[in-house]
């Protein structure tokens, strides 16, 4: 038995919260009134859907998400266009992708048209809480986590799933301005066969003494490399990565240990449509470095639902330095930047078919 109500009853908040003006609005720290609860117990399947004021989650002490990290979530941005519209970006490819990660992670299935019909009802909830400043956004942040309380090792048999919503600015500090990234050669994020290709908790806790160390260096963050050699390409940050090399676009291949990244495969596509060569495939360090040397590399940048396009302006290796082409957001990362960004806030056609109206 599964839930499949089309509408959540709305219990409506008594004591709104006061909403910060646009240009004071950070990432994540401030969040909407209301969030979405579902519940998942043995034959009752998911049930009990509802939407309540944001509140303080109860929890056994004893719930097994908190001793075992079967957690799992995602994040995508809902958007105020310049018409007053209210738009969620690629809303069935986040659904998709966090139903499938709840299989990975022995969660019980979840249908993605609930998950987006969930994700469409709590900013129906919220739209108050939608900003309309050029580069501001609701952050939405679905989450499964097992709540049974049971310290075996084993699937847990209850589980909670929620979406809390932030209004947003830059991911960044930085805005689009370009970052300086170190090339990480010690800490791993993901091996094969583990969870990297999911949004996992584990894997954010995975990197965090990395990039705290990187920080204390200088760097805004790391680029992840494989966890056996320390000799190919991953992510950057919590970002997909792309480097342009001569004419080439690359993109390390999805061989399990990256994620599938929405804002990835969305540059993909734009790329593609404008004639240009993408190829997803492995990527060196010797590679990037080379192509320095040589004068090739002419831009380097992370993709993700924070950020959109963060331009990388500086590498770090070992104990080495160097620029990325001008040292500053190059043309390509510049121009697809303004492409999404087009499209999410209604300036340009939708031609991909990437946005849910609410």
């Amino acid at each position: 038995m599964s839930f499949s109500s089309a509408k959540f009853p709305v219990t409506r908040t008594t004591t709104p919260r006061t909403r910060p003006v646009d240009s004071a609005l950070k990432f994540g720290t401030v969040f909407a009134d209301h969030m979405l609860l579902l519940d998942y117990k043995g034959d009752a399947g998911w049930h009990n859907g509802r939407i309540v004021p944001y509140e303080t989650l109860p929890m056994d002490p004893a719930a097994a998400g908190i001793h075992y990290a079967q957690t799992l979530f995602d994040g995508l941005k809902a958007y105020r266009g310049v018409d007053g519209k209210i738009r969620i970006f690629r809303l069935p490819r986040h659904a998709a992708r966090l139903a499938e990660g709840a299989k990975r992670m022995s969660m019980p299935d979840i249908d993605p048209e609930l998950i987006a019909e969930a994700i469409k009802s709590i900013v129906s909830a919220d739209e108050a809480w939608i900003p309309s400043s050029p580069g501001t956004a609701l952050y939405i942040r679905p989450t499964i986590f097992a709540s049974e309380a049971f310290l075996g090792v084993r699937p847990a048999k209850q589980y909670q799933f929620f979406i809390i919503n932030s209004p947003v600015g830059a991911y960044y500090a930085e805005g689009f301005g370009p970052v300086s990234i170190r090339i990480e050669d010690k800490y791993v994020r993901a091996a094969p066969g583990g969870l990297g290709a999911v949004k996992a908790g584990a894997n954010y806790a995975a990197s965090l003494m990395a990039a705290e160390e990187a920080k204390a260096a200088g760097f805004a963050q790391v680029l992840w490399t494989d966890a056996i050699e320390h000799a190919a390409l991953e992510e950057v940050g919590t970002m997909n990565l792309f480097v342009r090399i001569g004419d080439e676009v690359a993109t390390p291949a999805l061989t399990g240990t990256i994620l599938s990244g929405v804002t990835r495969a969305s540059v993909i596509d734009l790329l593609r449509s404008w004639g240009m060569t993408v190829n997803e495939r492995r990527i060196t360090v010797e590679e990037l470095l080379s192509a320095q040397r040589k004068g090739q590399l002419t831009e380097v940048f992370g993709t993700g639902t924070g950020a959109v396009i963060s331009p990388v302006g500086e590498l770090g290796w070992k104990d080495q330095r160097f620029a990325v082409g001008t040292g500053q957001p190059g043309d390509l990362s510049q121009k697809l930047f303004k492409a999404i960004t087009d499209i999410q806030y209604g300036h340009a056609e939708d031609k991909f078919g990437w946005l849910t109206e609410v």
